[in-house]
């Protein structure tokens, strides 16, 4: 036979490999790098925006607490001078007595309480305390010898005298201000008072802001975080440290220096800092980054600085360079994609010109080829035939499915049914053989109680039909039932079955209300009982347990027996339709499944358990109707 040549050559593999290969090993590195690089440079582009718009903001906070800070340490100012006014003193310092001393302690008390300053005391030209506001108390000043505290150096100059420091006496910690007391042009003595500045750092912690005061050494003297007071900001030089060290002013505090972790200068007062910080449970050490932004307070030598976090605006920065990096790959996939697809348009162009030269080449091998294609239409024509007829075989299997389905659908129906009628026809039976029994004896009362009864029966059968009609509409409807009278019912209906076992029933539960159809906790309690009885049949002293208790708003109702209980295989298949355990007939395998399904619509569950004493164990759990609830 004769081989035809190929309508068109196909290109050589190596040559369509090679720059696919080349792609698919280069393309995906460099657009992971583009993302990296314009993510990272977003961030740094971020980073500085955000760190300029914090810093103006923190500009004009740091101005704002600056000035807080400095009217705070000024509103004092006065009241040193005010002791120039006041004869008294005068006089206590030029002829110090007994009785002036009594009398200044007691103005200078005063004052020191309208004013809420911490104490207010006078000096002699000696640096001796000769009066004071706390001379009540077991560390007042009254006698101490303070010549060596800058601030009295000052004000005996003439000078004002400005010192923060540690008191030596009671080793508490304030401000002073100091001013020398004339008389005709000379200074006789020094009045001094001391503030607490704790309520700067009480309203700052309230308000969530870090910052500090440093003063003229570079001691951290006021500060939102307790951990950095009395640090030094810079290192101290020697001269330095024995100046302070002769003065006490911060008493024998070693001034450890704060040191962080880096520091980079951004302007004239502006910083960025980075700290560590123990924020964990288990000591792992952190660290924090702020930018810091100093300002010197006026008529002090001391610097305010705050410290604004920068965590959030990293983090921020960070997520506008993830989503730009992600953009980027969007754009790049996108790219790809077109590329991908314009590639795949050209391929198809290609294909659809080859498919034209081969049309022309196949018009011209059709009469070559004639005998060929008939006989493959007639194939072909069969192979119609078969499939058609698979089809209507297939579409007739189908109808019969569903119809096997709707009789199965209509036998379960009619099954459960008939198990839900199964004992109340039972009890009709035994109360109309004895009805027909005490109408011959003439017990009419008897008769007449038992045709009620009967009557009863037949409207429970009714309202057991309706209440299967209710369960196949879902159940929406799921009314209320007193447990008290569902578990009197289901005993009535189930008296002669337990007479005739010699039962002992322990029966302990609530008359409560609960929210479910009455009928349908009847059939639950009905099922329930008579499993329990027929597992006691060959129990010679049978025992049934009615015991319930409430738990947040839903009532506990466990159905106990004494029987040959269920083993651990039997009870994974408990709640399936149509499996028993009994004889078949003696059950259909749907009590269970049936009360489950019914304790479900109601918001409830039905469980088996297997007591440790033996025999088993029914829990239903149903809710319980709220009366707080407000009536339709």
């Amino acid at each position: 036979m004769k081989c035809d040549p190929p309508l068109y050559r196909a290109a050589p593999p190596s040559l369509a490999v090679k720059p696919r290969l080349i792609r698919h090993l280069f393309v995906p590195p460099l657009i992971i790098l583009l993302m990296i690089a314009l993510g990272y440079v977003t961030y740094l582009y971020s980073e500085k925006n955000a760190i300029k718009a914090l810093g103006e903001n923190g500009q004009r906070q740091l101005e704002l607490h600056a000035r807080t800070v400095e009217s705070e340490i000024n509103k004092y100012n006065y009241l040193p001078s005010v002791l120039e006014l006041e004869s008294n003193v005068s006089d206590l310092l030029n002829n110090p007595t007994v009785e002036l001393r009594s009398s200044v302690n007691d103005y200078l008390e005063g004052l020191n309480r309208r004013s809420r300053s911490r104490a207010i005391y006078v000096l002699d030209t000696t640096g001796r305390v000769l009066a004071t506001s706390n001379w009540r108390d077991t560390d007042s000043y009254l006698g101490e010898d303070l010549s060596f505290r800058a601030y009295y150096q000052d004000a005996i100059r003439g000078l004002p005298g400005r010192f923060y420091g540690i008191g030596s006496t009671t080793g508490e910690p304030g401000y002073y201000l100091a001013h020398g007391l004339e008389e005709k042009g000379k200074i006789i003595g020094v009045a001094v008072i001391k503030v607490r500045l704790e309520a700067l750092e009480e309203r700052w912690q309230r308000a969530r802001l870090e910052a500090f005061v440093s003063d003229e050494n570079g001691i951290i003297i006021l500060s939102s975080d307790p951990a950095r007071r009395l640090k030094s900001v810079r290192p101290l030089t020697a001269e330095i440290k024995e100046r302070l060290a002769r003065s006490l002013q911060y008493y024998w505090w070693p001034l450890n220096e704060l040191v962080p972790l880096e520091r980079e200068s951004i302007a004239d007062g502006v910083e960025k800092l980075t700290f560590p910080a123990n924020t964990s449970v288990d000591h792992e050490h952190t660290v924090v980054s702020y930018l810091a932004q100093t300002r010197e307070l006026a008529d002090t030598p001391w610097h305010l600085t705050l410290l604004t976090p920068l965590e959030d605006l990293r983090r921020e920065a960070a997520n506008q360079g993830m989503l730009v990096a992600v953009a980027c790959a969007l754009v790049a996939f996108l790219l790809i994609a077109w590329n991908e697809r314009r590639k795949v348009i050209s391929t198809r162009l290609a294909a659809r010109e080859a498919l034209e030269q081969a049309n022309n080449e196949l018009e011209r091998r059709i009469t070559d080829r004639t005998a060929d294609l008939r006989a493959s239409n007639e194939r072909l024509k069969g192979q119609i035939r078969e499939r058609r007829q698979a089809e209507e075989t297939l579409r007739q299997a189908q109808d019969e499915l569903i119809q096997a389905g709707k009789l199965a659908a209509i036998g379960q129906m009619s099954t459960s049914i008939a198990h839900e009628l199964n004992q109340p026809l039972a009890a009709l039976r035994t109360l109309s053989g004895n009805t027909v029994r005490f109408l011959e004896r003439g017990a009419l009362d008897t008769a007449s109680a038992n045709l009620r009864t009967i009557n009863d029966l037949v409207d429970r059968m009714g309202r057991i039909t309706a209440s299967l009609r209710a369960f196949a509409r879902r159940g929406e409807d799921k009314g209320q039932a007193s447990l008290g009278k569902a578990v009197e019912a289901a005993l009535q209906l189930l008296g002669a079955r337990l007479d005739n076992a010699s039962l002992a029933l322990h029966q302990q539960i609530d008359d409560v209300e609960l929210a479910i159809d009455q009928t349908r906790l009847e059939q639950i309690l009905v099922n329930l009982i008579g499993n329990a009885l027929d597992a006691m049949s060959a129990q010679p002293m049978p025992i049934l347990w009615l015991e319930g208790d409430m738990l947040d708003g839903r009532y506990r109702l466990r159905v106990r027996d004494n029987g040959h209980g269920i083993d651990a295989e039997a009870r994974k298949h408990l709640f399936e339709p149509f499996f028993t355990t009994k004889p078949g007939e003696q059950g259909l395998g749907l009590g269970l499944t049936l009360s489950a399904s019914l304790a479900a619509a109601a918001g409830g569950t039905l469980n088996a358990e297997d007591p440790a004493e033996g025999g088993t164990m029914f829990v239903l759990v149903l809710p319980m109707v709220d009366r707080r609830a407000p009536s339709p």
